[in-house]
């Protein structure tokens, strides 16, 4: 009885610490902003006509012999609308056919992207969910050679797959003059230039795998990445970053927001030789992630482009070799905002 008691006053003490850091952590959240600086329009819904495009790489580095082996997948170009309202948002995209008709030039992809941006007030939150399959060599000339490039102009490597996972976070320093909502959800309207220092870091798992070698037999160069042949590639890392943000207003309408962070950390690399042997070694990571917008900002009106890229270098065992994988979206988006007569909660 005793000990049913005092497992009973336990869970009571754990669910009251849980609810009392949770409501600590919603108060950090808020913060005061400077309206001269920032406008919030989260009371109105925003509603969008855009234009998409997510995207990831893969590329093998030689830095010894300066080159690299560039894969990309055949991802479409999609449009779509969506709203917010409040800390409600929604994105509906769909894929044309009349709109996509590059499947004969660089090979059929499917795809599973996920990858999601949220932006409060003080923190930036990255979600990176992408499973892809099917490839090509965006760069065969330097790759194959002449030759052989002008007989394959994008050489397609439909076996090839990929994963990554990834959360990304920064902190924003300045969030009562500084807004990344305003160029990426536009629920909020920068009228001053303003920037901002972050900080924060990430955690990746990348993999990568074909049904032969990644690193073809037939090369220009075979003394490439030493001559060793892998046919899958599995990366752990993490990094603690830095970062700087501005958004250059102009005649209170026009806006220019740039952002850049870099990340330094470890990683650890697994990779499937074809020779049967499996290695496993770690490496140093450099990871940096590029956010820039640009267009036109007003109480009722939002034309602009978006651009964000999160870039993961990996170090291999192989002396002066690296992996690099890259993800993001291209946006281009119309808005118009509309108040409401009543709130809706």
């Amino acid at each position: 009885m005793v000990k049913r008691i005092f497992l009973f006053c336990c869970l009571i003490w754990f669910a009251l610490t849980q609810a009392k850091a949770q409501s600590a952590f919603l108060t950090w959240l808020k913060t005061e902003t400077d309206t001269n600086y920032v406008k919030d329009y989260t009371d109105k819904v925003t509603f969008r006509l855009y234009g998409s495009r997510k995207f990831n790489s893969y590329d093998i580095v030689d830095t010894r012999q300066n080159k690299d082996i560039k894969y990309r997948p055949n991802s479409p170009f999609n449009i779509g609308f969506g709203a917010n309202y409040k800390f409600l948002g929604l994105n509906l995209g769909f894929n044309l056919p009349f709109v996509n008709k590059h499947n004969d030039k660089y090979g059929k992809t499917k795809y599973l992207d996920l990858q999601t941006h949220i932006y409060l007030r003080k923190l930036v939150v990255d979600f990176y969910g992408q499973s892809y399959k099917g490839y090509y060599v965006a760069n065969p000339t330097e790759v194959f050679g002449k030759a052989y490039a002008l007989q394959n102009p994008y050489p397609q490597r439909p076996d090839i797959k990929s994963l990554a996972i990834g959360l990304a976070g920064q902190y924003v320093f300045n969030d009562k003059r500084f807004s990344y909502r305003a160029p990426n959800l536009q629920n909020e309207y920068q009228a001053k230039s303003a920037g901002s220092f972050l900080a924060g870091g990430d955690v990746f798992y990348v993999q990568v795998a074909g049904d032969s070698s990644l690193v073809p037999s037939n090369l220009a160069d075979t003394s490439f990445l030493h001559d060793i042949h892998y046919y899958k590639s599995n990366i752990m890392s993490t990094t603690a970053s830095v970062g700087y943000a501005y958004t250059f207003v102009y005649k209170a309408h026009w806006f220019l927001s740039l952002s850049l962070t870099g990340g330094l950390g470890i990683n650890r690399t697994k990779l499937f030789l074809e020779s049967g042997i499996i290695t496993r070694d770690f490496g140093w990571q450099i990871n940096n992630n590029i956010r820039a917008s640009l267009g036109y900002n007003s109480p009722k009106y939002f034309a602009g482009i978006h651009y964000v890229a999160n870039t993961n270098r990996s170090e291999m065992s192989l002396p002066n070799t690296f992996q690099t994988f890259s993800a993001g979206n291209f946006r281009v988006s119309m808005v118009r905002r509309f108040t409401l007569k009543h709130k809706l909660f």
